[in-house]
């Protein structure tokens, strides 16, 4: 599977292709600028958009869906959970001093248990909840990776200071959903270097305890 990180926008957010080698199905995770660049990316490898996926609906991670949409045709999944959000984002653009992007339709609301497929690899929803109320990762186990969106990062966890934000709520998501998987998971943040269950479990100070 093909897997490439392009790290997008103001604010860096980690924008996520997976594509299937063979089929040339792709799901791209989190577009939240840099359009070009990802249309460039997928050109490059041949890849076909089958699924927009975004883990929450943060100006950072959802600014550019609706232009990728248009650009590729490809359905939006996102946890229904975080449409408030989704409404405030003149509101987001305000606090960053950038223009409010083009809102993008949600085709397909997503949660606990739904399964996408890229190929023959399925990327599982899990619901964790806390840095947004409608947070979602993507599990992939015959990858081994695990794409956390703003819930895990090196060394540091979510804010939960934002509205939504919850900061019991992000260490209960954290401890049920991702510290059962096995320590050589590669975690895949919403911004910054890649890290691994197991690096988090041994070093990460607000993992401690859990």
């Amino acid at each position: 599977m093909i897997h490439e990180i392009l790290p997008v926008g103001m604010l860096q957010c980690n924008c996520s292709i997976f594509g299937d080698e063979q089929s040339g199905e792709t799901i791209v995770v989190d577009p939240g600028d840099e359009i070009s660049a990802i249309l460039t990316a997928l050109e490059r490898h041949r890849l076909r958009v089958t699924a927009i996926v975004i883990t929450h609906a943060h100006i950072d991670h959802i600014g550019g869906a609706q232009q990728l949409k248009r650009a590729t045709g490809a359905p939006v999944y996102m946890n229904q959970r975080d449409q408030v959000l989704q409404e405030m984002m003149d509101a987001q653009a305000a606090w960053l001093g950038m223009q409010t992007p083009e809102r993008v339709a949600i085709d397909s609301p997503v949660r606990e248990g739904d399964t996408l497929l890229v190929g023959a690899a399925a990327f599982q929803v899990l619901d964790t909840p806390g840095h947004t109320p409608g947070s979602i990762s993507l599990w992939i186990p015959s990858a081994d990776i695990l794409v956390a969106g703003d819930t895990l990062f090196r060394d540091s966890i979510g804010r939960t200071d934002l509205p939504g934000g919850d900061s019991r709520q992000i260490l209960r998501s954290i401890h049920e959903k991702y510290l059962p998987l096995p320590d050589g998971v590669l975690v895949v943040p919403g911004h910054g270097p890649t890290t691994t269950i197991g690096r988090e479990k041994e070093y990460n100070f607000f993992l401690q305890g859990l």
